[in-house]
């Protein structure tokens, strides 16, 4: 009985650094208690450059057609806050290019939240997507790049704003 309690005894400073080894990485990559990533982990979207945006004045409208959904969120970089009221403007291909009727704007709600609907985007030599391109007087403009999945009628995007210094 005695060498168990001694194997058991010499253990304990084991575990308690393996442990604590544990709690320091986590805290490292930003993990809460439940194993979700802490607000902090909000790093700032790419962006995916110049797309065909001459104008970034689309009409105010959420819905061009139908067959795919676009959800989406817009939070600030550094604690995931959503960002509220932020033009979401969108635009996409159809079957005679780039054209008015494939363009629109939404503005995001008080969680950061956005729905675009419209026909699946054509296909030019490249795969479909929608550009995106995020204005809010407090952050930089973002320009960025939905590609839908082929068979896709729906797909969510997760966009992180860097706030102006």
């Amino acid at each position: 009985m005695l060498q168990w309690a001694a194997l058991f005894w010499a253990a304990v400073p084991r575990f308690i650094a393996c442990f604590a080894t544990a709690a320091a990485v986590a805290v490292g990559l930003g993990l809460t208690a439940t194993g979700t990533f802490a607000s902090s982990h909000c790093q700032p979207t790419v962006g995916a450059g110049a797309g065909p945006f001459e104008r970034l004045d689309a009409p105010r409208r959420a819905k061009i057609g139908a067959g795919h959904v676009l959800q989406g969120r817009i939070l600030r970089a550094g604690d995931c806050k959503p960002v509220a009221r932020a033009l979401v403007v969108l635009w996409q291909s159809g079957p005679n290019g780039y054209t008015s009727r494939g363009r629109g704007s939404v503005l995001t709600d008080r969680a950061g939240r956005f729905r675009f609907e419209g026909p699946v985007p054509a296909s030019y030599g490249r795969e479909p997507h929608i550009h995106i391109a995020v204005q809010h007087p407090d952050y930089e403009e973002l320009l960025a790049r939905y590609v839908v999945r082929r068979g896709a009628k729906t797909g969510k995007i997760r966009l992180v704003l860097t706030p102006l210094l």
